[in-house]
């Protein structure tokens, strides 16, 4: 005959995997803060860029021209400006850095300084720029890519671009071969070199000794 079998049967431990299986797949909770629901991106992935960061970026895709002028001098007049202004002005003097986006035309309609420029020594201007420019014994470099339409009273002229104005040089004015100039020239010395363009009337003016 044989044993009998017990009526009662103790059941399998179905609590042995259930460890494994929390270590294996945590809560959901603990997921829900870093993922966008239904999108299978992360929150982080659609966060703004801090401002320091954004203003590096901008600054990197932004590459300013060469200055409308160069030098030490005394402005006063209008600017319109298409980038970024730094540094200080006051009544007592001071200085600001000025970055202009690039221009699409060589030549703009409208002027980048319209007004009135005194300078000392040197200089140049490499943009448009209309209104008056003075220097008693200054040098005045005009670029081969710049556009003047102003009165001239110098020194020095070297023109190399469009000038539309007359030009005063109390020591001498120089036409380079890419010059072209519309207006009266008064100077004691004039250079005008091949290809130089000149439309106007010329007048020779006496030198510091006298002399014609």
């Amino acid at each position: 005959m044989s044993p009998a079998k017990a009526a009662l049967q103790r059941e399998p431990d179905t609590t042995v995997c259930r460890a494994p299986l929390d270590v294996e797949k945590p809560d959901v909770p603990v997921r829900l803060p870093n993922v966008i629901a239904g999108t299978g991106r992360t929150a982080v992935s659609l966060r703004s860029l801090p401002a320091a960061q954004r203003s590096r970026q901008n600054d990197a895709k932004f590459q300013p021209r060469v200055p409308v002028i160069t030098g030490e001098a005394t402005y006063r007049g209008v600017m319109p400006v298409n980038g970024i202004i730094s540094g200080q002005m006051n009544a007592a003097g001071g200085a600001i850095n000025i970055k202009q986006r690039p221009r699409d035309t060589k030549y703009d309609s409208a002027p980048e300084l319209y007004g009135e420029i005194s300078f000392k020594e040197m200089l140049r201007v490499n943009g448009h720029v209309a209104g008056k420019v003075t220097s008693e014994k200054g040098t005045l470099i005009i670029d081969a890519s710049a556009k003047v339409e102003a009165f001239i009273q110098v020194g020095v002229a070297v023109i190399s671009g469009r000038v539309d104005g007359d030009v005063i040089g109390y020591e001498r004015v120089e036409l380079g071969p890419t010059a072209v100039l519309h207006g009266n020239i008064s100077t004691p010395k004039l250079t005008i070199k091949p290809g130089a363009i000149f439309q106007g009337d010329c007048r020779v003016l006496k030198t510091a000794n006298g002399n014609q």
